[in-house]
């Protein structure tokens, strides 16, 4: 099973080719997942007491260590504590698997019921030149999304934040980083005739620096220094991006494919991190009478190092790039991959491996389609039957084999490609195919 693992929803062919989830997968996954009915505008503090656990914001994600020293991975349950959010139940389950189809939320799954218009909206922060496979999970279901619903779908390249929170990198290389993560992003298979990529740096003005503005005077300066962490000696920049990364939640932002209207919703397919953005969003929504952003949060994928934090495009040795060669691939797995296995082979066979926190094990539950194999793999490793190693060669063949069929694909866009899907003058027909009400 590809398991996207969606894990929020704030309120608010086997051809070899890179694929989307299985309906089942998704379906399974969404077990997981948890819907946000809160509109505060700041994440909820953590527990003083617990001041040595983990963290979580837009920009540093790290797990908790034990009193002992160990290394513990990403506690979801608390995430739904703090940032006020709520797992899918199963009736939420029942309304989507009459068609197997996407598992919104409310106000979105109404909308499609009812052949109402929504359109999709996510984002990438190009830090690097490339993508890693950490950045694939959300827009391959992005993607499945877009392939189920037909709706518009627009991609925010935040150039300018990258500028603005990483000192060590120019303008320029930000800019430059956008145009070839949108080759990445295009190679996944989005339909051009509904789809749009914009780089900050070149499409921020008219309409949507309008709503940018006035995102911006519903927030305080005291707001997003609560929200976000900042400090007075943060640059203004940053304080201010928050309503940049607001404002493609709204239709008028984009006029080439909504004109002037404003009231078509958008759902917002992102990583848990990204969540206090749009906590802000949310709020801001609803005083400038705009329908508020619905999110599905996805888990984080874990870095090489483990699961107490996630990949970083900045960071070569935690990270799996779409970039990597087979032997690199090996190489990463065998040399950082974090194990759950004992420091001797007799200790593994005799008390077994630990797949909570083994990266190997955690990347095959993305990846794997077969439920049985993983579920077996699972079921040894634990036994002590399956040794790290053998583990890892698993790991290994599956992202190996990920990664070519992805760099095929995406050695055919060209820049006249991304060109067309961030050409902000062609119209995007807003309509989107509506759900059959025969069963």
């Amino acid at each position: 099973m590809s398991n996207y693992q969606p894990t929020t929803v704030p309120d608010g062919p086997t051809d070899g080719s890179v694929t989307p989830a299985t309906v089942e997968s998704v379906t399974q996954s969404l077990a997981d997942a948890q819907i946000s009915e809160s509109s505060a505008s700041a994440i909820k503090p953590a527990d003083p007491s617990q001041a040595y656990e983990q963290l979580v914001t837009p920009w540093d994600v790290q797990g908790s260590i034990s009193a002992d020293g160990k290394q513990l991975a990403i506690d979801y349950d608390k995430l739904v504590d703090q940032f006020g959010t709520r797992r899918v139940d199963t009736t939420l389950l029942e309304r989507l698997i009459p068609r197997c189809f996407l598992r919104e939320f409310d106000k979105i799954l109404d909308r499609y019921e009812q052949g109402k218009p929504f359109f999709l909206y996510t984002g990438r922060g190009p830090s690097s030149d490339s993508m890693h496979i950490g950045h694939m999970i959300p827009f391959l279901f992005t993607k499945w999304l877009q392939d189920v619903f037909d709706v518009p779908l627009v991609v925010q390249l935040t150039d300018d934040e990258k500028f603005l929170f990483k000192h060590e990198l120019k303008a320029e290389q930000t800019q430059q980083f956008s145009r070839s993560n949108a080759k990445d992003i295009i190679a996944m298979g989005f339909d051009v005739n509904k789809t749009f990529i914009f780089s900050d740096f070149e499409y921020v003005g008219g309409p949507f620096y309008r709503n940018v503005v006035k995102i911006s005077r519903q927030i305080s300066y005291n707001q997003s220094k609560a929200t976000f962490g900042f400090n007075d000696s943060d640059n203004i920049g940053k304080i201010h991006f928050c309503a940049v990364q607001a404002a493609p939640s709204f239709s008028n932002s984009f006029p080439h494919i909504f004109g002037e209207v404003s009231n078509i919703p958008c759902l917002i397919p992102c990583a848990i991190d990204q969540d206090p953005y749009f906590r802000l969003t949310r709020d801001v929504a609803q005083k400038l009478k705009y329908p508020k952003p619905s999110l599905i949060h996805s888990r984080f994928f874990p870095a090489l190092q483990g699961p107490q934090t996630k990949m970083s495009a900045s960071d070569a040795n935690s990270s799996i790039f779409m970039t990597d060669t087979p032997n690199q691939i090996k190489n990463k797995i065998n040399k950082h991959g974090f194990s759950g296995g004992r420091e001797t082979e007799e200790e593994h066979r005799k008390y077994g491996g630990d797949t909570e926190v083994d990266v190997a094990y955690q990347y095959l539950s993305f990846f794997l389609d077969d439920d049985e194999e993983l579920a077996k793999i699972g079921e040894d490793y634990r036994a002590g039957h399956l040794l790290t190693g053998q583990l890892k060669a698993r790991c290994i063949q599956m992202l190996q084999e990920f990664v070519r069929v992805f760099q095929e694909r995406r050695a055919k866009v060209t820049d006249e490609d991304v060109n067309m899907f961030m050409d902000a003058s062609r119209k995007i027909d807003p309509n989107f195919g509506k759900r059959s009400q025969t069963s």
